[in-house]
């Protein structure tokens, strides 16, 4: 049931991150992907700062923060 979760809150972060990057994502498949990965990318980043989240507003949080910061690295190896 974990690995559900994981990947329903990984979705909806990607999808986030899309809509927060004025739809300059990687369309709807590449966001998906890119959430799912944000979410370890997001949970890594934010034990390394020390904070913690808990619940599902609080994972949705931390993946759509990973997704972003994925996003962000996506266009910069894109555009070089």
């Amino acid at each position: 049931m974990f690995w559900i979760w994981f990947i329903v809150i990984g979705a909806l972060a990607g999808w986030l991150a899309g809509i927060i990057t004025r739809g300059r994502g990687f369309g709807l498949l590449g966001d998906f992907v890119l959430g799912v990965i944000g979410a370890l990318v997001g949970g890594f980043l934010f034990s390394l700062i020390g904070l913690a989240a808990y619940g599902a507003i609080g994972s949705l949080v931390t993946a759509t923060v990973g997704a972003i910061v994925l996003l962000a690295l996506a266009r910069l190896l894109k555009s070089a």
